[in-house]
């Protein structure tokens, strides 16, 4: 029976291993585990500052973003104005440029149709300058020999023949 021996249970040890384990759990109770508490409780309240700022970082990215699109709207309203007024600047300078050119063609016209003028006077001048000359001549030769009826007729004849070559050309 010596092997009742080993398995045997003593009373005071179980009461004193017992009494050691509540005083161990007292000790760590008061010493560790208010500590504990007090980082967990530390920790619980840096996570929930780190949430809260996530939270306003996220609604100043928001108020950021709504800033942006009406920062660009207003930029892309800018951009569509600044083509509007560029495009209405270049319509009104070709339009510009085209009455200059209309205006210096006209005036070109006008000087082409003055000198054309000139130039019909000329040679009416020049007409009549040829037409006292050949009328001169006729009358000298009318004057140094005497003209019969026939020869007097072809003159005449050759005088306006000479006359209606002078238009043919003039036209």
């Amino acid at each position: 029976m010596q092997s009742l021996a080993v398995i045997s249970l003593n009373l005071w040890q179980i009461l004193i291993s017992l009494c050691n384990l509540v005083i161990l759990y007292l000790i760590l109770k008061k010493f560790l585990f208010q500590r504990v508490k007090k980082v967990m409780a530390q920790r619980q309240e840096d996570l929930d500052k780190q949430y809260q700022q996530a939270a306003r970082a996220e609604e100043d990215a928001l108020a950021n973003q709504k800033k942006w699109e009406q920062t660009m709207s207003g930029a892309k309203q800018q951009a569509d104005e600044m083509l509007r007024s560029a495009a209405a600047r270049a319509e009104r300078r070709s339009d510009q440029i085209v009455a200059d050119a209309k205006e210096r063609a006209d005036g070109i016209v006008r000087q082409a149709e003055s000198e054309a003028q000139l130039e019909r006077r000329k040679a009416a001048d020049e007409m009549k300058r040829e037409l006292v000359d050949l009328s001169t001549q006729l009358a000298e030769k009318m004057l140094q020999r005497e003209i019969r009826q026939q020869d007097h007729h072809d003159i005449i004849q050759a005088f306006v023949d000479q006359i209606g070559e002078n238009d043919d050309r003039d036209q």
